[in-house]
């Protein structure tokens, strides 16, 4: 995952593509695929604020385009950022937000050089604008489902690798197939994408390794590990060379399972050793020659210009593989959105096996 906040709008099969990231690897990248209806927003109130507010949308003009924009403001803290995010110019949204603020007859935010800051009576409003946004997003997909056709949306958490190497060409085929559906797709760690499930931020989740989900589940593909480097051509090179073992490092089993094949194998740890944070930045840097990693075949095209040696053991089977899989609970599987992404995911699973 990226250390970036701001992405360039970008387009998919001629559907926007709105891309929001965090700081920190360890918290989910959320992208919302704008394919068609409403978006999706979750939030909750207190309940003994509902009367005030209740008061006041009943004299205000206040529409569900407003509540996005307060959501959004609570979001990005930035009116630029806020702004990029709505399609408005900054002067168009400040005096928006004046309007807004006059109708509640409250300041919502404060300005500063940093940004923005709720207010107390801002971040009431932000509460309740959260739950309006949910529950018209709710009735839309209870609506939709009463139809023939795939309309709602369809909220998949991803591991990273195949939110990045795997799923968009899933996902194209799926818009193509069904646009009058829409996406909101997480990705991260496996460990993150189970607890988006429990959360309820998830419908389903396709997470890496060994999975002890409970619910439904189902076995997508399995993929082989690869020691990858620009001259070894065998394992036992990797006791002789002084190139750095690259590897990466997350929250997931995957760098416990290499740690733990590697002390099966060999007797000492590498020579050198650089860790990095994301899988991406092992394989360029083995691709470029400056180390050697250990690298599962779904990020790798066949068109690199690197030695790959399989994983092996005494019996020359395969010892390390990465299984990845399909998870969530029965109730999810039962939209028509979930059930025809399934469908799609298994034709392009069976493919890539």
């Amino acid at each position: 995952m990226t250390d970036r906040h701001d992405k360039p709008l970008q387009t998919l099969n001629g559907n926007h593509i709105a891309n929001r990231s965090f700081q920190s690897p360890s918290k989910m990248l959320e992208t919302v695929f704008e394919v068609k209806g409403p978006l999706v927003f979750a939030g909750y109130i207190n309940i003994t604020h509902k009367a005030l507010i209740h008061s006041n949308l009943k004299r205000g003009k206040t529409v569900v385009t407003d509540f996005l924009i307060i959501r959004t403001l609570a979001e990005e803290q930035n009116m630029r950022k806020a702004a990029e995010r709505l399609f408005l110019s900054q002067p168009a949204l400040s005096l928006r937000l004046q309007t807004i603020e006059k109708e509640w007859n409250a300041k919502l935010f404060l300005r500063s050089q940093k940004g923005l800051t709720a207010t107390p009576e801002g971040e009431l409003v932000i509460e309740f604008a959260n739950q309006i946004l949910q529950q018209r997003e709710e009735v839309y997909e209870t609506i939709q489902s009463l139809t023939s056709k795939v309309h709602g949306t369809l909220k998949i958490a991803c591991a990273s690798i195949v939110g990045q190497n795997w799923l968009p060409m899933v996902l194209k085929d799926f818009v193509q197939t069904y646009p009058e559906a829409k996406i909101s797709l997480l990705t991260g760690w496996s460990s993150e994408i189970v607890k988006s499930i429990y959360d309820g931020e998830a419908q389903i989740g396709i997470v890496r390794g060994q999975s002890d989900w409970k619910g439904n589940k189902i076995h997508l593909f399995r993929d082989t590990l690869y020691l990858v480097d620009k001259e070894m051509t065998s394992i036992d090179e990797v006791l002789t060379t002084e190139k750095p073992f690259i590897q990466f490092k997350s929250d997931s089993n995957y760098y416990q399972e290499i740690q733990q094949w590697w002390q099966k194998h060999f007797a000492i740890n590498p020579k050198r050793q650089i860790i990095v944070d994301q899988i991406e930045t092992c394989k360029q840097m083995a691709l470029n020659g400056i180390g050697y990693a250990i690298l599962p075949s779904i990020t790798l095209t066949g068109h690199e210009e690197v030695n790959k040696i399989p994983l092996t053991n005494n019996e020359e089977q395969f010892e390390l593989t990465r299984d990845t899989w399909l998870i969530g609970y029965d109730a999810a599987f039962e939209l028509p959105q979930v059930d025809a992404f399934v469908e799609i995911v298994k034709k392009h699973a069976n493919n890539f096996r």
